[in-house]
C-alpha cells in the first residue's frame, strides 16, 4: 500500500469510497467510543495523524484502501473532512479495469457478510452503506486481546474473520459473547491457524 510520491490530500470524508461491503459494527462502535474520550486537542492531532490511504479512480472518485471502520465511526461523529494519502492515479482507467487492478493489488475485498466472494459492483459507493459482520468485530476484538498482532497485509482481518466463521456459531456471537470470544482467543492460538497472517501459536514439535 505504499508508493514512492504520495500525494496528501485534504477531503470529504462523506464522498470517499469503500472498496470493501462489510465491516464490524462492534468495532465501529469502540472507535466512537475512543473518539468521544478525546478532548478537542487530541482529537485534532488525531485527525492530523491519521491519514487515510487511497486510489484515485474513474471520475475523479477517490476510493479508500484501508481505515473503513474508522471512517463509519468518524461520519458517525459528524467529522466533514480527513486528510488522504492517494498511492495511485487510476482515473484514466474504465470501471471494469479499474476494479481488475485493484483486485491484482490487493486493494479491493468485494467478500459480503457471509464470506462468500461478490462482483465488484456489489461494493457500496458509500462507507455508511457497508454492512455489519460479527465475524470482523470477532477477529477485531480477539486481535485486541493478543490473538495476534496487526499485520501488514491487506484486508488481513478478514482472513481472520472467515477462519472463525467456520468454527464459532454466530448464534453464540450474538447471545453468549463471552464464550465466543474465548474459544476464538484459543482458536488464534491452535495449529488451525498457523496458516493465517499475524499467527503467534506455538508449531507442534518445534
Amino acid at each position: 500500500m505504499h508508493t514512492r510520491h504520495p500525494h496528501l490530500l485534504e477531503v470529504s470524508l462523506k464522498s470517499l469510497r469503500p472498496t470493501q461491503l462489510t465491516v464490524g459494527l462492534a468495532e465501529v462502535e469502540q472507535k466512537r467510543l475512543s473518539w468521544k474520550n478525546l478532548n478537542a486537542e487530541s482529537r485534532h492531532n488525531y485527525l492530523e495523524n491519521h491519514c487515510f490511504p487511497g486510489v484515485q479512480g474513474p471520475k475523479g472518485h477517490y476510493y479508500i484502501v484501508d481505515h473503513h471502520h474508522l471512517g463509519l465511526s468518524l461520519i458517525e461523529e459528524n467529522i466533514k473532512t480527513v486528510k488522504l494519502i492517494v498511492l495511485k492515479d487510476l482515473s484514466a482507467l474504465n470501471i471494469d479495469e479499474f476494479w481488475v487492478v485493484m483486485d491484482h493489488n490487493q486493494w479491493a475485498h468485494p467478500y459480503n457478510a457471509k464470506g462468500k466472494r461478490c462482483g465488484f459492483d456489489a461494493i457500496p459507493k458509500k462507507i455508511t452503506e457497508l454492512v455489519d459482520d460479527p465475524y470482523r468485530s470477532l477477529a477485531g476484538e480477539v486481535r485486541q486481546a493478543g490473538g495476534f498482532p496487526k499485520d501488514q497485509q491487506p484486508f488481513s482481518e478478514f482472513l481472520w474473520a472467515d477462519f472463525f466463521r467456520r468454527r464459532v456459531p454466530v448464534k453464540m456471537i450474538k447471545n453468549q459473547p463471552s464464550q465466543a470470544m474465548a474459544e476464538a482467543l484459543q482458536l488464534s492460538h491452535s495449529q488451525e491457524a498457523a496458516h493465517l497472517p499475524g499467527w503467534s501459536g506455538q508449531i507442534a514439535g518445534a
